[in-house]
This record gives structure tokens, sequence and C-alpha cells, in this order.
């Protein structure tokens, strides 16, 4: 079974006439006979039959049709993936990325790519700190910022992008919202809202917190930055939080205030498969990324401005 055979076989379904598909398809209708011909001494069916002038297919030329158009389809979106992995220009980059960089940073990246490579598509996956990393393993997402970076991951490479500070959020009310710079320590008595098991930054908050000698009271936990910043302007508890998660996107902002001994900083990492090689868009795109904080650590401007 040839795939000429089943590209005539389709167009002769689609037409039902020989003639009509011989001309769309730019060919003799013999060749197209013959063709048809041989796929049903192959298959040892009758895959269409004669109605007046036309030709119809058979209860076992539908099914066939319709598996042989599924087939078809699938075959021309593979050779679109294939012309887009090697045109750096066009195609689409799968990027994953933790909660807390989504705010601001990711739209800020895409749009100066795009300002590029207008024609370059991107399809986006937030996770945890472990489904970033297994996404990127079984080939879900090309890319993926991650934090902190992972150092002894199998099968992931990368590039450590930024590091960046966390900074005590506090209830507007708080007697210490107006201090310019606190100690953790301080923080000893409060309650906490911290991120739920398995997200980066709750181990980070932890293990700092430990660091200053005191064991954190959880008072909530959650999932996104959004909901984090809300409970503490409400006055649920304190947290920490990276500088990345403080844009503002609501009218209800907890006070932010710089945290000293210790200083706390969270690396954030661009991270690929070690095994195999990118698409050329997506390669592409991790060469802007590399040069766009370089280039902003170089000259000390603010990353996502």
């Amino acid at each position: 079974m040839e795939l000429r055979q089943l590209q005539y076989f389709l167009k002769v379904a689609q037409k039902e006439h020989v003639t009509r598909a011989a001309e769309e398809l730019h060919v003799a209708q013999s060749a197209v006979s013959r063709q048809i011909h041989q796929l049903e001494q192959e298959l040892g069916v009758d895959l269409f039959m004669q109605k007046g002038r036309n030709l119809q297919l058979t209860p076992v030329g539908q099914l066939f049709c319709k598996r042989v158009e599924s087939l078809l389809n699938e075959l021309d979106r593979s050779v679109a993936e294939v012309h887009e992995f090697l045109d750096p220009e066009r195609g689409e980059i799968r990027i994953g990325f933790p909660h807390s960089l989504g705010t601001h940073l990711i739209p800020s990246i895409v749009a100066e790519f795009r300002r590029h490579y207008p024609h370059v598509k991107f399809r986006f996956k937030q996770g945890a700190y472990p489904s970033l990393i297994k996404d990127v393993i079984s080939g879900e997402v090309d890319l993926a910022f991650i934090s902190p970076f992972p150092e002894n991951a199998p099968h992931v490479a990368g590039d450590i992008v930024m590091t960046e500070e966390l900074f005590a959020i506090l209830p507007q009310n708080h007697p210490l919202a107006s201090q310019e710079v606190i100690r953790l320590e301080q923080l000893r008595e409060e309650k906490f809202v911290l991120f739920s098991q398995g997200y980066s930054l709750r181990p980070i908050v932890w293990q700092a917190c430990l660091a200053a000698g005191f064991k954190p009271q959880i008072a909530f936990e959650g999932g996104e930055t959004d909901t984090i910043r809300g409970l503490v302007a409400a006055g649920m508890g304190v947290s920490l939080l990276p500088e990345m998660a403080l844009y503002q996107t609501n009218p209800m902002q907890p006070a932010q205030v710089r945290v000293v001994e210790p200083t706390i900083t969270r690396t954030v990492g661009l991270i690929h498969r070690a095994e195999g090689k990118l698409p050329l868009v997506a390669q592409s795109f991790r060469n802007f990324l590399l040069t766009y904080f370089k280039d902003r650590h170089t000259d000390n401007t603010p990353v996502g401005s």
C-alpha cells in the first residue's frame, strides 16, 4: 500500500468521480483508476460502487475513508511540524514556568521576542517545581523557567539567568510596615502565609526562618502569589515573596519591606532536556533569553522592564 494510492482514493471519495479527481490531482484518469484498482486488490474488497455517472463508497469504503482521512491529516500536520522545527522564525515554542513569573516576566519577554519574530507561536504551561522538571524530561515543554535552579537533576541541563531577592510582605497596619529594612528574626512571633507543599518558594522561606532561629507558624497555605498577597493584605499573616511576584495586580496590596540578617534570594533558571536537540525556534528563543538577562544584569535594568 502506497501513500499515493491513499491520496488518490481520498480524492475520488471526495469528488465521487474519477475524472474530476484526476483533474484536481493533475494526473491522467487512467493513473487514478489504476491506483484505486490496485488498492482494492490489496485490501480484497470493493471500495466504490457505481451510482449513475458517479462513484459511491461502499459501507467498507466509508469505514476505510474515515481512517485514511484521519491518517493523511495527521501526516500533513507532522510535515508542517517538521518545517516549523527547522524554521527559527516560525513554529511554536512550548514553555513552562512557575506562577510567580507569570504576572510580569513572561508577558514582557514574550512581547519583546515577538517584536523580532512576529510569526512565532507560544504554548504556555504553569506548574510547580516537580511538574516543570517532569514536563521538560518528557518533552511536554521545550524550555522551562524554574526556581531554584536544579543543581542535580538528571536528564536536565540549563543556566541560571537571574538571582532575585525576597521581600517581607506585611499587612499595611503592621507595626513593621513602615520600616525600610527588618531582620527576619523580627517576624518570629508572626503567623505565616506560605505556599503549599511542592512549591519551590516554601522550602526557601522555611529554611530562611530556621536559619534566623525560629520555625514559622503557618496560618494559611496557597498555590498562587495573588492568593498569598491577598491574604497578607487582609491581615491573615505575613510572608516572603520575590520581587517579581510583587507587581501590583489589584487594589488590595500588602506592604513590602526589605529583609536583612539574612538577605534571602532565590535563583531562577532556564532548563531544557539534556538529551536531544531543541527545535530551532526554541533554540532561537533560548539564545534570546540568555542575552536578555545578561544585558539587564550588566546595566542593572530591572528584569521584565
